[in-house]
């Protein structure tokens, strides 16, 4: 962050950014903290112009960035950005943020609109100006909502006093479905009749035409006549192209018709507007056009960028089509490099797992172990990371990762336990030595005893085994995890059930003694029940966990693609981006 005090202004100009200033460093997902900001900056000395000192356009480019960096989907702020640089630097400043701006939000017709519109003003070469337009067609020539940059492509031609241009892109978009399609037909029309035969169709239709007529009217009659009925076959083709076009239009308004917010917003999304999107989507991929397909998630995933399903839903798709895999990787990155929080790190061990298929796999344990930078006690992480060191690189390599965890200083107490466990459950499923698992319990019962997915994975482990001293061996987890943990009562019930499972499907011919008496003591009345004959100074378990390390000590993990589940159909109301 840049250094304000050095700036120029006013004290109580000074004192607003760094109040604002302030207020982003305790909470930077603030919207109002980032607006009130840019307003302190862009009227720090009366407001920016040539004349403003360095320092003063340093808080403003400073703080435009950030808030950018932030949110780069508000094209209203990069066009006001560009406005102001324009203002104060000149065009190839304000050119300089067009592009920015362009590249964050690539399908964003208003910007894209905007800066064409700006490079009109301001350069005179044609070449350059075709060229940008033609560029911004290229992402946002099919959009439904798209008319504003096709009337101002138009209206440069026109300018330039391009008849034949003119003519061109109207023939271009009488062919895309669009909200105003029906205008441009219209005008169309009438530009057609002022066309030569040749420059109305391509040859090849043209020829075909010829003959027709030809063959309907024989070669005897007027020019203007046969021109006249070639003509009129070439306003039936064309008729037929608006009729396509229209029911084209016709089959999407349903669906743009529900778009209430087609823009990016910090604000969570109805639940209806999330319905709507998935079943447009649903819609465009059973028509087939991929050009069309790519524009419709480029729009969705502008309102919905923070919601992560999306994300995911784009990714499998274009993975689907073959050879995409770059396109594939670009969606990943702008996913959790830019929109899905580190808090919810499904979206990034997907993107990990799909280079690790592509054989990337550096690249995946990379982004493993940056997210644990973020997020150091991510069970979730840990075990993917060790999971793909172990089809990778073998057993001792994920056993490693485990180990190397346990020495951390950044984990906690809780998390370590459920580290032993999953370690033990690694060896456990790879086929590894069942006296070497077990010591693995034993040796750590006494320090990670408060961790549920200890004893979860150590009940699992001795279910697995057979022989004579499994049922011993069972009723010994079950004595250690009732004395020694400090788990709540309820979790105990819980972990107390898997045992009363195996005494019912397993256990021998007085297997039901001890289910009565495990019933009884910890689901019977508290006159009879464990906890009311328990000391825990003798018993060796310390004092009942607080709030906060309880949830930490009881939290049993999904891996992201185990929480993944239908939407609600039935659901109302505002959807968490969570």
């Amino acid at each position: 962050m840049s250094d304000y005090g050095t700036y120029g202004g006013s004290d109580e100009e000074y004192a607003s950014i760094k109040k604002c200033n302030a207020l982003l460093e305790s909470d930077a997902d603030n919207f109002e903290n980032w607006e009130g900001l840019i307003k302190a900056c862009e009227t720090f000395e009366g407001g920016l112009n040539r004349n403003s000192s360095p320092q003063a356009l340093a808080c403003f480019r400073d703080a435009y960035d950030r808030f950018l960096f932030k949110f780069p989907l508000l094209f209203g702020y990069w066009k006001k950005y560009a406005d102001l640089e324009f203002n104060i630097a000149g065009p190839e400043s304000a050119q300089m943020v067009y592009e920015r701006g362009c590249a964050s939000i690539t399908h964003s017709v208003d910007l894209w609109t905007d800066y064409c519109s700006f490079t009109m003003e301001t350069t005179h070469d044609p070449r350059i100006v075709r060229e940008l337009f033609e560029r911004g067609s290229s992402f946002v020539g099919l959009d439904f909502l798209a008319h504003p940059f096709w009337d101002k492509y138009i209206e440069y031609e026109e300018r330039q006093d391009a008849q034949d241009r003119v003519f061109a892109i109207h023939a271009r978009i009488i062919r895309i479905p669009m909200h105003q399609y029906a205008r441009y037909y219209e005008r169309f029309r009438g530009l057609i009749h002022s066309q030569p035969l040749a420059a109305a169709i391509d040859q090849d239709t043209l020829s075909r035409f010829q003959s027709e007529v030809a063959a309907e009217g024989g070669s005897a009659r007027p020019e203007l006549e046969i021109e006249r009925d070639i003509r009129a076959k070439i306003d039936t083709m064309y008729y037929e192209v608006f009729t396509l076009t229209q029911n084209e239009v016709t089959k999407r308004w349903t669906y743009e018709s529900e778009i209430k917010r087609p823009y990016f917003h910090v604000t969570e999304l109805e639940q209806s507007q999330l319905v709507n999107w998935r079943k447009y989507l649903d819609f465009e991929e059973s028509e087939g056009d991929f050009q069309r397909i790519v524009c419709l998630y480029e729009r969705c995933l502008v309102t919905c960028a923070f919601y992560d399903e999306f994300w995911f839903r784009y990714a499998r798709w274009m993975t689907a089509q073959g050879n995409k895999d770059e396109d594939a990787r670009n969606i990943y990155i702008r996913a959790s490099t830019m929109f899905v929080p580190l808090s919810r790190p499904g979206i990034r061990m997907q993107w990990a797992y799909f280079e690790e298929s592509t054989g990337r796999v550096d690249v995946a344990l990379d982004i493993h172990a940056s997210i644990l930078i973020q997020l150091p006690s991510c069970l979730e992480v840990i075990v993917s990371w060790a999971n793909v060191q172990r089809r990778q690189n073998g057993v001792e390599a994920a056993c490693q990762v485990f180990k190397d965890q346990l020495d951390s200083p950044n984990l906690d107490l809780y998390t370590k336990g459920a580290v032993v466990g999953e370690w033990a459950n690694l060896l456990r499923n790879s086929q590894g030595s069942a006296e070497e698992i077990r010591g693995i319990f034993t040796k750590n019962v006494q320090q990670y005893s408060d961790s549920r997915i200890f004893w979860d994975r150590w009940f699992n482990f001795e279910l697995d085994q057979s022989g004579s001293d499994q049922s011993k061996n069972m009723k010994h987890i079950f004595d250690e995890m009732r004395s020694k943990s400090s788990l709540s009562l309820a979790t105990k019930k819980e972990l107390a059930q898997i045992y009363m499972s195996y005494l019912v499907q397993q256990g021998g011919k007085d297997a039901m003694k001890l289910f009565i008496q495990v019933d009884r003591e910890m689901f019977g009345p508290a006159s009879v029940s464990f906890k009311a004959s328990s000391n825990p100074k003798q018993n060796g378990s310390s004092a009942e966990l607080d709030e906060a390390s309880r949830l930490k000590a009881e939290t049993r993990y999904l891996a992201f693609y185990e929480a993944q589940g239908e939407p609600a159909a039935d659901a109302q109301g505002q959807v968490d981006f969570n």
